[in-house]
């Protein structure tokens, strides 16, 4: 009984975002590592310099992941309600992963020790950031967007 009903669970809408979600990330992930290791390793750019370049260049495929295949939102992206939120929590991982890449490579700049840095950053802000987008961001949007339907309905009637 018990199994039948983890089952039925793992099917549920918002699992399968979850799922959807921690695919985006991976994607994200393997996306900034290797960034990170090209800039810093082959270019020779700092740590810190190749962080922002590679969580910037990432960003990219996350947003559009994650808004249209992890949460399934159509149509035009709503700046302020949507794309500027998603950045902003953007350039505040940016922005912690960075000083922890910063403050790693003054320990020791290897860069396995700098990619770790990263990982940590981001591995400590996913969860957060699951649940804004779920809660917040997107639920948001959806009600938006079925207001807007609304109002064009009733004025095109």
């Amino acid at each position: 009984m018990a199994v039948h009903t983890l089952v039925d669970l793992a099917r549920t809408h918002a699992d399968r975002r979850f799922v959807r979600y921690a695919g985006v990330s991976a994607v994200a992930v393997t996306v900034t590592q290797v960034l990170l290791l090209v800039c810093n390793v082959v270019l020779g750019l700092s740590p810190a310099l190749s962080n922002v370049i590679a969580v910037s260049i990432a960003c990219i495929p996350s947003y559009v992941l994650n808004r249209y295949w992890v949460w399934g939102k159509r149509g035009r992206n709503r700046f302020w309600r949507e794309v500027f939120p998603f950045w902003s929590m953007a350039v505040l991982g940016l922005a912690f992963s960075t000083l922890l890449v910063h403050y790693a490579a003054q320990w020791n700049d290897a860069p396995l020790v700098v990619n770790a840095a990263n990982l940590l950053a981001f591995g400590s802000l996913w969860i957060l950031k699951y649940f804004i987008l779920d809660a917040i961001l997107f639920k948001v949007v959806a009600a938006h967007d079925a207001h807007d339907e609304d109002d064009e309905l009733a004025t095109s009637s």
